[in-house]
C-alpha cells in the first residue's frame, strides 16, 4: 500500500528533526565533563573542534558523535515513517528531515540560533540518507587534509563533491537537493575561513594561529 505523505508526518518532520539538531551536544559536554563554558574557550563555537582546545579528547569525541549522530537519528526516524511508502516519498521526507536538523545545528533555538558551522552534523546527515555518498564525501575529506593539511578545505572539498556525487550516482533529486543545501550553508558559515583560504593564512592541521584561536574548520 502506497504511502502519501500527509502535512502532519511534514510538519513533525520539519520541527522534529530541527529540535533534534538543536542539541548542543558541546554544550552539554564540556558543562557535565567540567570542562567550563564553551562560549568562552577559543573560538567560542560549539563543535568538536572547539571543544578540543579544552584539553578533553573524550569529550571532543562525544560532541562529535552527538553532532553527526542527531542528524543521522532524524533521517532515520523519518525513514521509518516512510518504510511503506515510495522511493520518492522516502527520500523526500528524510531529506526534509535531515535538512531541519542540520538548520538546528547552525541555529539552535536555545542558545540564541549561535550555532555550529555544521561539518559533522553534514556527514552524519549524509551518512544516513545515502551511505555510498557520505562514505565518499568522508573519503574526500581525508585526501584533502593528508594532502593539505588543512582541516577547512577537506571541509570545503568535501561538501561540494556530495550533490555532484548524488546526481552522478542516481539518488532521488531530494537527496542532491539535501546534499547542495547543506554545501550552501556549510560555505556561509565557513566565509572568514574562506577569506584566510585566499590569503593563505589557514593554519594547518596540528599547527596553532594566534589570529584565529587554532580555529580550522570552524566548529
Amino acid at each position: 500500500m502506497t504511502q502519501i505523505l500527509s502535512p502532519t508526518m511534514i510538519g513533525a518532520a520539519l520541527v522534529g528533526g530541527y529540535l533534534l539538531g538543536s542539541i548542543p551536544f558541546g554544550m552539554i559536554a564540556t558543562r557535565l565533563g567540567g570542562a567550563g563554558d564553551l562560549r568562552a574557550i577559543g573560538s567560542g563555537n560549539i563543535g568538536a573542534t572547539n571543544v578540543l582546545r579544552t584539553g578533553r579528547r573524550d569529550l571532543a569525541l562525544v560532541t562529535l558523535l552527538g553532532d553527526g549522530g542527531k542528524g543521522a537519528v532524524a533521517v532515520f526516524l523519518a525513514w521509518l515513517a516512510t518504510r511503506n511508502g515510495t522511493t520518492e516519498q522516502q527520500a523526500l521526507l528524510t531529506a526534509l528531515a535531515g535538512g531541519a536538523a542540520f538548520l538546528g545545528h547552525l541555529f539552535p533555538v536555545w542558545l540564541g540560533f549561535k550555532g555550529g558551522k555544521g561539518v559533522a552534523t553534514f556527514f552524519g546527515t549524509l551518512l544516513a540518507a545515502a551511505w555510498p555518498i557520505g562514505v565518499a564525501a568522508g573519503a574526500t575529506w581525508l585526501i584533502v587534509a593528508f594532502l593539505f593539511r588543512i582541516s577547512s578545505l577537506a571541509a570545503l572539498v568535501a561538501v561540494a563533491v556530495a550533490p555532484v556525487l548524488a546526481l552522478a550516482l542516481g539518488r532521488p533529486n531530494a537527496i542532491a537537493l539535501l546534499a547542495l543545501f547543506m554545501a550552501l550553508l556549510v560555505y556561509i558559515r565557513h566565509a572568514e575561513n574562506i577569506r584566510r583560504l585566499l590569503k593563505g593564512q589557514e593554519p594547518r592541521i596540528g599547527k596553532k594561529s594566534a589570529a584565529t584561536s587554532g580555529e580550522t574548520t570552524g566548529e
